[in-house]
C-alpha cells in the first residue's frame, strides 16, 4: 500500500510540473525601435535618449547594464534565454547611445518587459 502512494504522489508531481511548465510565458516575438543606454540614465534621468554614444559607453564599461527604451517607452531589459544566464552588455555594446531595432522574444512580469534579441541593427535617423 505504501509503494501505491508514493507512485500516486510522484504522478501528482510530475502532473503539477508539467501544469506550471505549460502555463509558464515562453515570450512573444516581436520588434521594438529605440535607444541603448544605460539603465541608470533611463531611470534616473527621465531621458528620451541617450546623452551621448560615449556617456552609454562609460556606464556600460562600469557595468552598468545597458537597456533599450523604445519610442513608445517601454524599457525593454535585454535577457539571456541560457542557464546559467549572461549579461548583455558585450551585444549592445556596438549600439550604446545609437537608436536600433531591435527583434526576439519579449517577457513581460511585474510590469517590467525584457527582451531575447535574436537580431539587433542600426536606424538610419540617430
Amino acid at each position: 500500500m505504501h509503494l501505491h502512494k508514493s507512485a500516486a504522489k510522484l504522478a501528482l508531481l510530475f502532473a503539477l510540473l508539467a501544469i506550471a511548465l505549460a502555463a509558464s510565458d515562453s515570450g512573444q516575438r516581436s520588434t521594438i525601435k529605440g535607444y541603448v543606454l544605460d539603465s541608470a540614465c533611463a531611470f534616473t534621468k527621465n531621458l528620451k535618449k541617450p546623452i551621448s554614444p560615449e556617456c552609454a559607453i562609460a556606464c556600460a564599461k562600469a557595468g552598468s547594464p545597458l537597456v533599450i527604451l523604445s519610442d513608445d517607452g517601454p524599457i525593454y531589459w535585454p535577457i539571456a534565454d541560457s542557464t546559467p544566464s549572461s549579461g548583455q552588455n558585450d551585444k549592445l555594446l556596438p549600439f550604446a547611445g545609437k537608436k536600433v531595432t531591435a527583434s526576439g522574444k519579449v517577457f513581460e512580469r511585474g510590469g517590467s518587459r525584457a527582451m531575447v534579441i535574436d537580431k539587433i541593427d542600426f536606424l538610419s535617423s540617430n
